[in-house]
């Protein structure tokens, strides 16, 4: 009996001594290169081997040549990616792994040229179609972090945070600096941090900064055919030139203020008014009295209901008033500016010192009711 069992627990540790470790798996190696389509080495590329069977993935990186290499690959079946930051170039499915060294080379030239034959195109069109989708791709992420820096820049500028909003359009331009509206919103930034300035020196150069950014503005527009198709493209335009002569304009450039309004004019004569009346507003401020009620007339002939132009247009009329002993003796056309004024806006912004100034000349207030009220005697 004892004999028995000794020759059975023999059989069992030889038995056990034969059978392999439970753990214990068979594996290969793999090997490849990796060129693109114009047979060029894709260094610094990415292989993955990912296990159909197993679930075991191995991530392998290509040389400077272009070449992968792996030990210790289980036997089994593998789809196999080659990708290079993060975009996937091209897959294998179901590739087996044996004992003996696999080899799969990633050739794009190859593989390309297979895609056209079964898709019935040629290669290089095959090349050229895989360029445009890239070349959009591409242009799709530019323009995504461009909005991004404007959303972000506009918000800054909202809040008055001026420098913000220059550095953040700064850092649009380095991602892409071709792009016409960074450009102008960089020349908003500028001109719109020129006030907060204690500094002369400084105010002078934002100023600067804004003319230089809003023509960039309008160099790349005027030249981009692209732009061109578009339907509001000289709309645009000429809110770009109507920014630039107010750049001027606060750094005392008068005819290059007047020059760019004038341009504004010629790509939006639609709405002539507005760029005529910011005409009017500069030769009010430097005192050219003639200039500015010419360029109101002009605002009146083009928009006869915007009530500002009649009380400017008086305002600068009443600058070339005379005295008659103590007796003020406005031009022509004085009190039907304010009164035509206050026939528009009754109750404007301007209304009470129109009423001032009709009773400064002597001339009769009319009010909305059509009723006078005399100036008082002196």
């Amino acid at each position: 009996m004892r004999k028995y069992f000794i020759l059975s627990l023999l059989f069992v540790l030889a038995m056990a001594l034969c059978a392999p470790p439970a753990s214990a798996q068979s594996s290969g190696s793999v090997k490849g290169i990796c060129t693109d389509s114009d047979g060029k080495p894709i260094a610094q590329g990415t292989v993955e081997w990912i296990g159909l069977e197993n679930a075991h993935k191995f991530t392998l990186k290509t040389n400077n040549k272009g070449e992968y290499f792996s030990l210790g690959v289980f036997t089994g079946d593998y789809d196999v990616k080659l990708s290079k930051d993060g975009k996937e170039i091209f897959k294998f499915n179901k590739v087996h792994v044996g004992l003996e060294e696999k080899s799969l080379d990633f050739n794009m030239m190859i593989e390309q040229a297979n895609s056209a034959k079964a898709q019935g195109k040629t290669p290089e069109q095959i090349k050229a179609e895989e360029e445009l989708k890239a070349k959009a791709a591409k242009e799709h992420n530019t323009i995504a972090a461009l909005n991004d820096k404007i959303k972000l820049a506009g918000l800054s500028i909202d809040a008055g945070d001026y420098d913000a909003a220059i550095a953040t359009l700064n850092d649009a331009n380095q991602i892409d600096s071709t792009r016409d509206p960074i450009w102008a919103l960089l020349g908003d930034a500028y001109r719109l941090s020129g006030p907060k300035q204690t500094d002369s020196d400084e105010k002078l150069k934002r100023y600067d900064m804004a003319i230089a950014s809003y023509q960039k503005a309008i160099d790349m527009r005027s030249a981009s055919e692209q732009a061109k198709k578009e339907t509001d493209n000289n709309q645009k335009l000429a809110g770009y030139y109507n920014n630039l002569a107010d750049a001027y304009a606060k750094s005392n450039k008068t005819a290059d203020a007047v020059a760019n309004y004038n341009k504004a004019i010629a790509q939006d004569p639609a709405h002539q008014a507005k760029y005529l009346f910011n005409e009017g507003a500069i030769f009010t401020n430097t005192g050219k009295v003639d200039e500015a009620i010419a360029a109101f007339d002009k605002v009146i002939a083009a928009d006869p209901t915007r009530a500002s132009a009649y009380y400017w247009k008086g305002v600068n009329l009443l600058g070339k008033a005379t005295l008659k002993g103590d007796k003020m003796i406005a031009p022509d056309g004085t009190a039907e500016a304010f009164q035509k004024y206050l026939d528009l806006e009754p109750n404007g912004q301007f209304a009470e010192a129109a009423k001032g100034m009709l009773t400064s000349i002597g001339a009769t207030v009319e009010t909305g009711f059509g009723t006078k009220k005399k100036p008082p005697k002196k």
